[in-house]
């Protein structure tokens, strides 16, 4: 796969079951320019898996499968092919200059907000008020 494996190696990463993309943001990827036939011919998009489509291999052997390609508006979404993404495998591509390092996706941590409504403030409590009121006093005096 050679010259495709950057953008394998960032399909691998995603965890999300649709990845929508740019043609701009796939030569980021790949740190290389795409072919213009990837930009005038929508079979170069295709989801061949044998045959001389060697780029289809970097899509396809991640689990995903090209959809929605816009040739006009340059831009397509991988859409993962199994309904369950696969663990992750350590990155084999070295990450430096002319890499893009795949951002990791920023999900919510199950237990954000499971504590919710469990305090009961006594009534009357100002929060906006310091919880010692001669705090200020302290601090500028020991100056």
């Amino acid at each position: 796969m050679g010259k495709y494996e950057p953008l394998a190696e960032y399909l691998r990463q995603q965890r999300l079951s649709e990845v929508p993309m740019t043609f701009a943001e796939v030569e980021r990827v790949l740190g290389v320019p795409l072919p213009r036939s990837a930009h005038s011919h929508r079979p170069w998009w295709a989801n061949e898996s044998s045959g001389s489509h060697i780029q289809a291999k970097a899509w396809l052997e991640p689990g995903f499968r090209t959809e929605r390609v816009d040739m006009a508006g340059k831009r397509l979404v991988f859409v993962r092919s199994d309904k369950e993404p696969p663990a992750p495998k350590p990155s084999r591509a070295p990450f430096g200059f002319g890499r893009v390092t795949p951002m990791p996706n920023v999900t919510r941590h199950p237990l954000l907000g499971s504590m919710k409504g469990m305090i009961k403030p006594a009534p009357g409590v100002d929060f906006t008020e310091p919880a010692d009121p001669d705090w200020g006093k302290r601090v500028y005096e020991d100056s």
